[in-house]
């Protein structure tokens, strides 16, 4: 991502306002604001640039949007005809509606957006950038934060943090500490990022860091359902049918992300640890037992550690930690009864 100092539309604080025409009175907003917070790691304060969109009904509440960390600030689709990473629960007439709220995403920060880039990225870096973009755009509450994975933790360091500008915590799959043993897995995907590094395979290192990742992200039984089958032998070798997805997964992430994002977001991941006691703003978590990086038991700690009311909706799934991006159907009723009644219809 480009470094702040090379960045012309931040300093005219240029927004582009984008009608949404088959949808009513809807806009959506794309900018970048250079915005000052104190990132944990670093010294002292210093400008950073955040690109955000900021899309739905003018005057409605605003709702922050997080995913995880290949996410980008695209949530839901628009009229140029991309669709957004979570189109399905974020729209016009979807779970969080457009005619109803405004939904606020980020691009996620890294150090090279940082004026004075930090050793390292936090979560809280993330919020507090968050807590500052609310600032600038006059958004005097938000009604609810609405994260998924890194997004999830993002959302309980702003609790934590901001809670002042809070009213709702809605967290998927994520908890107020990284696990070990997730942890463990991530620090081998930065190992092999920082082979490729030294030995000049960047992007076949990417590609193998984020082939392992994907093992992690979906569940056994998704796994065992669609790559049971016999290894072809071809080009000298065996290959079994769970490679061709891997292979293609890498491949696909190499053409759309770099090392050294990969590298930042997933220590910022096993930085994370924020006290639950912190955190008053009520919140509805949302947990898979079939997630094998954030197990149900750290959800069911977190539950019960917040200070502030918490409930916990357990939801079936064989895809594992994926499950907040291929449960759909199944999240849509409960984000809707997450959401303050000032979001609804």
């Amino acid at each position: 991502m480009p470094r702040l100092a090379n960045s012309s539309l931040d300093d005219r604080h240029t927004a582009v306002i984008v009608p949404l025409h088959s949808r009513g009175a809807l806009t959506e907003q794309r900018s970048s604001r250079r915005l000052t917070v104190q990132p944990k790691y670093g010294n002292g304060s210093s400008a950073v640039l955040v690109r955000y969109q900021w899309m739905g009904a003018p005057g409605a509440p605003t709702v922050i949007v997080q995913g995880g960390i290949s996410a980008d600030r695209h949530v839901a689709g628009s009229d140029d005809g991309k669709s957004g990473w979570w189109s399905e629960l974020v729209g016009h007439g979807q779970a969080i509606d457009l005619a109803h709220c405004r939904v606020l995403s980020i691009d996620w920060l890294t150090p090279s957006d940082f004026e004075n880039a930090p050793r390292a990225i936090s979560s809280e870096d993330q919020a507090d950038a968050l807590a500052a973009l609310v600032d600038a755009l006059r958004i005097d509450s938000v009604a609810a934060f609405i994260g998924s994975s890194y997004g999830a933790m993002t959302a309980l360091a702003f609790a934590a943090r901001h809670p002042g500008k809070l009213e709702k915590l809605v967290l998927l799959a994520g908890a107020h500490r990284a696990h070990p043993m997730s942890t463990a897995q991530r620090a081998i995907q930065r190992q092999i990022l920082r082979l490729g590094q030294s030995s000049g395979h960047i992007d076949q290192a990417l590609s193998l860091a984020r082939q392992l990742a994907m093992t992690t992200y979906r569940g056994s039984e998704e796994f065992a359902r669609r790559f049971e089958g016999t290894p072809d032998y071809r080009e000298g070798r065996f290959h079994f049918p769970v490679e061709d997805y891997l292979e293609h997964a890498g491949r696909r992430f190499v053409e759309r992300f770099d090392l050294e994002r990969f590298l930042a977001l997933s220590e910022s991941i096993d930085l994370h640890d924020i006290a639950p006691e912190s955190i008053t703003v009520p919140a509805t978590l949302i947990g898979f037992p079939s997630d094998r990086l954030v197990p149900l038991a750290d959800l069911c700690e977190l539950q019960r550690r917040l200070r502030g009311s918490a409930t916990l909706e357990v939801v079936d799934s064989p895809y594992g930690h994926d499950a907040f991006l291929k449960e759909t159907n199944k999240l849509a009723p409960l984000l809707r009864q997450a959401l303050p009644s000032r979001c609804g219809a």
